[in-house]
């Protein structure tokens, strides 16, 4: 595994107010040893695969409003579990990929081929080519702009936040 872009990654989410715990995991998670667990990250080296996990995750995470972020556990995307869940994907897709650009990571360490139900590919043409996915979003919840509006407040727009955690 990529001990300098996982402590690049840790070392980001951890910056921006989310806490990364190593630690065993007992229970059943959706992204092998990621778990997400009422504020925190919790990573289990023996199970853990994907650097690019790590940020989507803490995707998940960030993008949630602060009371939800502190009460969220195991299977995030589960929407049995919490009626925003599918707008928040797609919010932690985008936010994944400007974390990529952010840390000057290749977007196939978070878009790789074994998630995204078979459109990691398609995701990376998308994001690198310009057509910015999921956008509105994230500017609906002020983590940055498209161009028009980026002008408008005198910042570069998307894939560059104005935050990476929302209030």
């Amino acid at each position: 595994m990529q001990t300098s872009v996982i402590t690049t990654i840790v070392q980001f989410i951890e910056s921006i107010g989310i806490p990364v715990v190593f630690d065993t995991i007992t229970e059943k998670t959706f992204v092998p040893g990621i778990l997400i667990n009422k504020g925190r990250l919790v990573v289990d080296q023996d199970q853990f695969f994907y650097p690019g996990d790590l940020l989507h995750e803490a995707g998940h995470m960030a993008v949630a409003i602060p009371e939800e972020r502190r009460i969220m556990h195991g299977d995030v995307g589960d929407a049995g579990e919490r009626s925003k869940s599918e707008g928040e994907e797609m919010m932690a897709i985008a936010w994944s990929y400007a974390a990529c650009v952010y840390l000057r990571i290749d977007p196939a360490v978070v878009f790789h081929p074994d998630g995204y139900k078979g459109s990691s590919d398609w995701y990376i043409e998308q994001y690198t080519s310009g057509n910015p996915l999921y956008l509105p979003l994230l500017q609906w919840a002020g983590f940055c702009y498209d161009e028009t509006n980026a002008e408008k407040n005198g910042v570069k727009p998307f894939p560059e936040m104005v935050k990476w955690l929302r209030d």
